[in-house]
C-alpha cells in the first residue's frame, strides 16, 4: 500500500497582524446580546441532545437541541475533555467552525503550535453544534488555556487567521470549585 502525496497541501496562515487586534472574548457575555455568529456559547464538561417536538409526542424537529452540562471555566486535569457548546443563527450555506487551544504561559504568552484542533461542519439548516477540545496526554497541565474560534464557508482552511472569530479562556485546577446544590 502506498501513500498519496497532496501535491497542494493546505498551509496555515501564520499570524501576520501589525500591532495587537483583539478578537472577541466570547466569554465574556452579555445576556441577550449575539456573540458574532453565535446566539450563545458555552464551554462545560459535557453536552445533552434533547429533541424538541412540534407539539405532539413523538413528532420532533429536525434539529436536536444541545444542552451544556456543568457548564463553567474550570476544569479538573482528568477531564477527557472541555467542549465548546453553541447555537448558531440560522445559516444560509454550510459552514466549517474550528478551534485551537493553547496552553498560557506563566506571562500569558502564546505558543506558536496548538495543544490540539478540533472542526464541525454544520449544515445550513441546523443551529447547534459542539467543539471537542481533548486533553493531549493522561491529564491536562494545570494552568490558563487560550480558544481561538474559527467560522469558515465549507471547503476553505478552517484555521486561516482572516476565519478567526473570538476566543474563550479555561483554566485547568487541581481544585474545581463545587456547583451549588439546588
Amino acid at each position: 500500500m502506498t501513500d498519496a502525496k497532496d501535491l497542494l497541501a493546505p498551509k496555515e496562515q501564520e499570524t501576520t497582524e501589525v500591532g495587537s487586534t483583539q478578537s472577541p472574548a466570547f466569554d465574556e457575555q452579555q445576556k441577550g446580546v449575539p456573540q458574532s455568529l453565535f446566539t450563545w456559547i458555552k464551554m462545560a464538561k459535557g453536552y445533552e441532545v434533547e429533541w424538541d417536538t412540534f407539539g405532539r409526542k413523538g413528532w420532533y424537529t429536525q434539529d436536536p437541541r444541545l444542552k451544556p452540562v456543568e457548564p463553567g471555566s474550570v476544569f479538573a486535569p482528568d477531564a477527557p475533555a472541555v467542549y465548546i457548546v453553541f447555537e448558531v443563527a440560522p445559516l444560509e450555506d454550510p459552514a466549517q467552525f474550528g478551534a485551537q487551544w493553547f496552553l498560557q504561559g506563566r506571562d500569558g504568552s502564546i505558543p506558536a503550535s496548538p495543544l490540539g484542533k478540533d472542526t464541525l461542519e454544520v449544515p445550513g439548516h441546523e443551529r447547534y453544534g459542539y467543539l471537542e477540545l481533548k486533553r493531549s496526554g493522561e491529564k491536562w497541565a494545570v494552568g490558563q488555556y487560550l480558544v481561538k474560534l474559527f467560522i469558515a464557508p465549507l471547503g476553505q482552511q478552517p484555521f486561516h487567521a482572516v476565519n478567526q472569530v473570538g476566543t474563550m479562556h479555561f483554566t485547568v485546577a487541581e481544585t474545581v470549585p463545587a456547583k451549588p446544590s439546588r
